[in-house]
């Protein structure tokens, strides 16, 4: 059973109630953490109609637990992006600077800006044709790897006439059609904290 939700609503209580009755163990949430899926777990928690959830992207981050804690151990959900050198690095580089890293797309819009900067500084235009040129060449091999934190190094390497193969936060690499290729991340709430337990 589905049933939509509108952000914003002080009570969810009926939504909570119509989809209790499917006799479902989990509810499934795909909303925001600042939204309605926040008052979606409320209700279902004061109501008892559910205490286990698995979560879309939008409702991963430290506010969702700092909110709830313990009381939603045993709920999942999936979120874009990996464990490896490049997140490692990008995760360092974020802390540093003050930006959150508990949530989903962080490294994803960073990857996506940067794409665009160094594909303008490849074609000398800032033209969005020239971008669109471009873009696959400064993402893909050969070249030499570019991670988070190394934008003004690849913008001398191409501005001298070099190639760079832009890894970024979160390994980015294009197909011949211009797909990125990506994986996510399964998160468990333990303990009230949302822990990485599988990288796919």
């Amino acid at each position: 059973m589905t049933s939509s939700h509108e952000d914003g609503k002080a009570d969810y209580s009926a939504e909570v109630g119509s989809l209790s009755a499917s006799g479902a163990n989990y509810l499934v949430v795909f909303g925001f953490i600042d939204q309605g899926g926040k008052g979606i777990i409320q209700a279902s928690l004061d109501s008892g109609a559910f205490d286990s959830f698995i979560f879309a992207d939008g409702m991963i981050g430290s506010s969702l637990t700092k909110h709830f804690g313990k009381d939603l151990n045993s709920s999942y959900g999936t979120m874009p992006g990996g464990q490896s050198e490049a997140t490692e690095k990008w995760k360092s580089i974020a802390k540093s600077a003050g930006i959150a890293i508990d949530g989903p797309f962080r490294g994803s819009s960073y990857d996506a800006a940067a794409l665009v900067i160094l594909a303008a500084q490849a074609g000398n235009s800032a033209d969005k044709a020239s971008i669109q040129k471009h873009v696959m060449a400064v993402a893909n091999a050969p070249g030499e790897k570019i991670y988070a934190g190394e934008l003004k190094k690849a913008l001398k390497i191409l501005a001298e006439g070099g190639e760079i193969d832009y890894v970024g936060a979160e390994d980015v690499e294009f197909s011949e059609i211009g797909e990125v290729f990506g994986s996510y991340q399964e998160m468990e709430i333990i303990n009230g904290e949302f822990v990485s337990v599988k990288v796919h």
